[in-house]
């Protein structure tokens, strides 16, 4: 796949991930557009970079990304490029029954609902361009799930899936569906409070950057990788279903 010369939606593009990828693009000559729920952080974004552009957008709710669809429609009719990126991360402990679970966001609704819902949004405006893609940002949870995070692991192993079927359904409309595997910690505000326990729990742990792996979700997509890993999410991803059991009992054994 080309790099330069895209227009790019990127939700969730104002931290993190999402603005590590944003900065990519620009740097590759491509048109950026982002979008976020938070319109401060969003304004912080575009004052590093004067060039984006920024809506506000939910992608939680209906009507937030019908509205966001509607306004890219008008005023980016030619963006080629979606990138499903914004996410939430929670831990939730299913002995408590629903304490936990109804206790914060849906993230079934953000990290599930709001991608495919936006991908079938987004289909015919993308249809027909140039290098047309969508772009789904999954975890490594998604191959070798977290134990303490149920729900999380369950949406972006959905979205793995979701990844390799529509993969196949749009390829006649030349519309490349790319996955790309995160690993489970960088530097980003995915689930602060978790990040801040597993540092203290793990000193000597270097987290990984959100800019390197951004660099590499671009090397993957210019050499049409349409699954793309990331450190151990490489291995991850090439495991047997047995050797990823196992893993995920041994994690149950230590305590985690």
């Amino acid at each position: 796949m080309k790099l330069n010369g895209n227009t790019v939606m990127i939700t969730g593009g104002a931290t993190g991930i999402g603005f590590a990828l944003a900065e990519e693009f620009l740097a590759q000559g491509s048109k950026v557009i982002i979008c976020g729920r938070r319109e401060q952080k969003l304004l912080e974004a575009q004052k590093k970079h004067s060039d984006l552009s920024i809506k506000v957008c939910d992608v939680a709710d209906e009507f937030s990304r019908k509205e966001l669809y509607e306004w890219t429609k008008a005023n980016f009719p030619a963006v080629n490029v979606l990138i499903n990126n914004a996410g939430i991360q929670r831990y939730i402990d299913f002995t408590k029954g629903t304490e936990e679970l109804c206790s914060g966001e849906n993230e079934i609704r953000t990290n599930l609902e709001g991608p495919i819902f936006l991908s079938a949004l987004f289909v015919p405006l993308l249809a027909g361009k140039d290098e047309a893609a969508i772009v789904n940002v999954t975890a490594g949870s998604g191959f070798f799930p977290a134990a303490n995070q149920p729900i999380y692991s369950a949406t972006k192993a959905a979205l793995h899936m979701f990844s390799v079927i529509i993969r196949q359904q749009l390829a006649p409309m030349g519309i490349k569906v790319f996955e790309a595997i995160a690993p489970g910690i960088l530097d980003t505000e995915l689930n602060l409070a978790g990040r801040v326990k597993f540092r203290k729990e793990n000193p000597h742990f270097e987290t990984p950057s959100s800019a390197d792996y951004a660099a590499a979700v671009l090397i993957g997509m210019e050499k049409d990788d349409y699954e793309i890993g990331y450190e151990y999410t490489n291995d991850w991803k090439n495991l047997s279903k047995a050797e990823l059991d196992k893993m995920f009992t041994d994690q149950f054994a230590k305590g985690r």
